[in-house]
């Protein structure tokens, strides 16, 4: 089992494609794209962290449709977004505003909003966000983990560390 993050999908949501300068040539083009990148990537016993901002605007009834067809487990860390319809859908294996999490011996910290601090900073934890659309300069060991970032794809921790379009140096604290 392999574990994925994303944040900001917007699935469904017309502004995207103009407000984050999204290369599609329609929302439907986009939320394919994104539905199949996903699909590619993951496997159906993997985890995905969703960071919030999953859709906007679409039908509660597409929305759990949109999500059964996600392969994975998948949590929902809420964005600003994401509506009381959002939160309940069935699919999700959790739904928290927050999470602190370990994984490959790194504890990481998960929120929609990137953090000026997080707890355990000083001890070399990581914090994973959305919200920015990398747009955002990262501080030390921080990283936008958004779909604009990355292809629009989920993507597992070591693609995260490993690249220099975020500042995830892992440097002794």
């Amino acid at each position: 089992m392999a574990v994925f993050f994303t944040s900001d999908t917007h699935f469904g949501h017309a502004g995207a494609r103009g407000f984050y300068r999204r290369p599609f040539a329609s929302v439907a083009a986009m939320d394919a794209t994104m539905l199949d990148r996903w699909n590619t990537t993951v496997g159906p016993e993997d985890e995905v962290w969703h960071l919030g901002d999953f859709a906007l605007g679409v039908p509660e009834i597409r929305m759990a449709e949109l999500l059964g067809r996600l392969r994975g487990r998948k949590h929902l860390v809420t964005g600003n977004n994401d509506t009381p319809a959002t939160t309940s859908l069935a699919g999700w294996s959790s739904v928290q505003p927050y999470a602190e999490i370990e994984l490959d011996g790194l504890g990481l910290v998960l929120c929609h909003y990137p953090f000026r601090t997080w707890r355990n900073m000083s001890r070399g934890w990581l914090n994973l966000h959305g919200h920015s659309h990398g747009r955002l300069a990262p501080l030390l060991r921080q990283a936008d983990i958004g779909v604009d970032v990355w292809d629009f794809r989920p993507v597992k921790l070591e693609q995260i560390t490993a690249t220099k379009r975020t500042r995830m140096r892992i440097a002794p604290a």
